[in-house]
């Protein structure tokens, strides 16, 4: 019988073991989305699992370490807006993101592409007034966000007038104020 006892326990600590190193399908299509400089991370989540919690870490390219993403720790939604931490405009980013659940089941880390907010932001239409005139029409245009403005404070739209018949009267180039 004292031969039995030990054999039980180690049967019951490989079990208990083996429950620990359960491992849950990890996200999918993890990416940023881009517009004004608000860089989001989004992911899909995996099909087969509910009630799950994410961590979402981030880097700069070329750096070997990863940072917790402010706020995006342990949460449910499948976003986190990263514009807080990679609002370089020189810098290449990376997210990734894991799930798990209670008690102790996680993913695999789900890498996104590399992300530059210089070059993958979407910037959104300007903001147009127009203001009628005996003389003519004044147009006056204001970049979408102060985002936008504070990054590039010389932005050029270009204008085009059309005229009753249909026919393009030219292009009028337009600068934000600095």
């Amino acid at each position: 019988m004292t031969d039995l006892l030990p054999r039980v326990v180690l049967l019951g600590v490989l079990s208990a073991t083996a429950q620990a190193a359960v491992t849950l399908a990890p996200p999918t299509e993890v990416r940023f989305d881009s517009v004004d400089y608000r860089n989001v991370v989004h992911w899909t989540p995996p099909s087969s699992s509910s009630f799950l919690q994410y961590r979402v870490q981030w880097k700069i390219y070329g750096e070997p370490q990863w940072l917790d993403a402010p706020g995006c720790q342990r949460i449910q939604r499948t976003h986190c807006d990263l514009s807080a931490v990679t609002s370089d405009l020189r810098e290449w980013y990376y997210a990734r993101v894991h799930a798990s659940s209670q008690p102790s089941s996680t993913s695999a880390w789900t890498l996104s592409p590399r992300f530059s907010p210089r070059w993958d932001t979407e910037i959104s239409a300007p903001v147009l007034r127009l203001n009628a005139t005996e003389g003519g029409v004044v147009v006056r245009v204001k970049p979408p966000r102060r985002t936008v403005h504070k990054k590039h404070s010389s932005l050029l739209y270009e204008i085009y007038l059309m005229h009753p018949g249909g026919q393009e009267g030219g292009c009028v180039p337009c600068r934000t104020p600095s």
